[in-house]
């Protein structure tokens, strides 16, 4: 019987079967069938703990005793309370405000939101735009449709549909870049800057590692050039760290690497461990406190059903208490460092003609080809090997649990290199 399920992202015409989940355990998941597969993907970038960590589900278990959900609206509860003082207290100092809603793509359109509104209660309803860069992704929602890549994104059968924003090019300087390969960066985002402050509200960034759009990797530098450009036009700057936070870049936060702090932040995916969707939009006093005020129009009208969701909130504590007390930030590095001998130091992976390139950041690595044939049949050849890999476009990826052990990171990039050297 066909399943009534559909699908994300698939060709309905060319579709297989997806294999059917009934379990996981550490950084492998259970098919139906009894087959185990070590995910490297991590299900989306969110399962860092791996699957059915004791805390984490029990966590779940004791709140559903007490509350499952309540309404935000007018009301409050203490796994929120006790969550939002968390985030401010180990994202970087300043972001003292936290609004809840369910997912990275919805904390987002927070975040623009919060943007245009700020502007409009100073007195410059004109900036109401975004300025985004180019092989961002920020979501599938139609906000964040609208920010994402206008041309190498997946999002283009949807322009006529889509408010207009503007667009910065893709940094080019690698993590560990010279400064004036950065400056070169610099001066492309000062010149859209120059044009265009006027009706731009926020600067929108996934700091160091574009994700989705490519997995490009770019340097702390930037980050601190944003910063100041921002300030100088009157830019708001949001760090979309959905995919970033919570250790992925090898830092707690990528804006750590450059010890900045953004007026806005949005945080998902690894905020639950990936138990439950959640996602968080943190501001600064300079954002918050332009919504004190008199007037109808300093409400900030916007309230998801399921934000602050006990459940989501109390399993969020809990991943970030197992975060800090067994030290992930040490085991970040032990999974960076096989990653790095695996992968970027294997020259002889490194100089096929099929592979543009090898990154890596922190918890995350990528052979990027020069046409995605060369990945066709790639996620079949890695089941095969006990792994799950998803690559998508021209890129093999892995973003791995935290808690892999070495022997599977080994695993995992032997398989991807068993790929091209069949």
């Amino acid at each position: 019987m066909t399943s009534p399920v559909w699908h994300p992202y698939a060709h309905l015409l060319t579709q297989q079967a997806a294999p059917k989940v009934v379990g996981g355990e550490g950084p492998r998941f259970t098919l139906e069938s009894g087959e185990t597969l070590l995910d490297a993907t991590c299900s989306w970038w969110c399962m860092i703990h791996g699957y059915a960590h004791p805390r984490l589900v029990n966590a779940i278990k004791e709140q559903a005793d007490a509350l499952c959900h309540v309404m935000l609206g007018g009301l409050i509860h203490e796994p929120a309370e006790r969550l939002a003082r968390e985030l401010v207290r180990i994202t970087p100092t300043g972001l003292n405000h936290v609004f809840f809603s369910d997912s990275g793509s919805v904390g987002m359109e927070v975040a623009m939101k919060m943007a245009v509104q700020y502007h409009h209660l100073r007195g410059k309803p004109e900036k109401h735009r975004m300025l985004s860069l180019m092989k961002a992704y920020h979501g599938d929602t139609s906000g964040c449709m609208a920010v994402c890549d206008p041309e190498e994104g997946m999002h283009s059968l949807f322009s006529g549909y889509l408010p207009r924003h503007h667009f910065a090019p893709a940094p080019k300087a690698a993590y560990d870049a010279e400064p004036d390969a950065v400056a070169r960066d610099l001066d492309a985002l000062r010149a859209v800057l120059e044009r265009h402050h006027h009706e731009i509200a926020a600067l929108l960034m996934e700091p160091l590692l574009q994700a989705a759009g490519g997995l490009n990797m770019t340097s702390p530098l930037y980050l601190k050039g944003a910063r100041e450009l921002c300030d100088e036009y009157d830019v708001l700057l949001v760090f979309d760290e959905v995919a970033t936070g919570f250790g992925r870049t090898g830092r707690l936060f990528a804006a750590d690497h450059a010890a900045v702090t953004p007026d806005i932040m949005v945080l998902s995916k690894g905020l639950t461990g990936g138990y439950l969707g959640h996602a968080a939009t943190l501001a600064t006093d300079r954002v918050h406190d332009a919504f004190i005020g008199e007037s109808p129009l300093h409400a900030f009208m916007h309230g998801p059903t399921f934000m602050g969701n006990p459940l989501a909130c109390r399993v969020a504590l809990e991943s970030l208490a197992v975060f800090e007390e067994e030290n992930y930030l040490d085991k970040i590095v032990a999974l960076n460092r096989v990653l790095c001998e695996e992968l970027l130091d294997d020259e002889a992976l490194r100089h096929l003609p099929q592979v543009a390139d090898v990154r890596v950041l922190g918890a995350t690595a990528v052979i990027e080809v020069t046409d995605a044939a060369y990945l066709e049949g790639a996620a079949a050849f890695a089941r095969g090997r006990g792994v799950w890999l998803r690559p998508f476009g021209r890129w093999l990826y892995t973003m791995p649990a935290y808690i892999t052990p070495e022997a599977d990171m080994r695993l995992i990039t032997h398989t991807m290199k068993g790929w091209f050297l069949k």
